[in-house]
């Protein structure tokens, strides 16, 4: 986690007092011009399809004003990154072990267009047929 500078977050209902603190260092990496990427889902998947996007994203922006750059990952669904049911290593995989992997990546957002409504639709689009 330190060497990436990974920020550390949970749900409310998990960890109120972590929540608060990855938005507090957040804040301040956006501060300091740090990029941070995010994964609006809050969650992994199990089926490959792209969950709900959270509101913590809002929240973030409130603090932070900044534009905000959709991407979207494409390959993952079926490599040895998949989360699904079993040992990873005892499954087959559907594009083989070693998948190619993409990211696409979109044109910025203001802070005030920046919805998790919004930017799911561009990531969705972003994504295409791919999981």
């Amino acid at each position: 986690f330190r060497t990436a500078k990974a920020i550390p977050i949970a749900s409310a209902k998990d960890d109120r007092w972590l929540m608060e603190k990855a938005y507090v260092d957040i804040a301040q990496a956006l501060h300091e011009g740090e990029l941070v990427c995010l994964f609006p889902e809050g969650k992994l998947t199990s089926t490959g399809d792209m969950s709900e996007f959270k509101g913590g994203i809002r929240k973030i922006i409130d603090r932070s004003p900044v534009p905000v750059i959709p991407m979207a990952l494409r390959g993952l669904w079926g490599s040895m990154l998949t989360r699904g049911e079993g040992n990873p290593f005892g499954r087959s995989f559907r594009r083989g072990p070693w998948s190619k992997l993409s990211l696409a990546v979109g044109l910025p957002l203001a802070p005030e267009l920046a919805t998790p409504e919004a930017l799911q639709e561009r990531v969705l689009a972003l994504r295409g047929d791919w999981k």
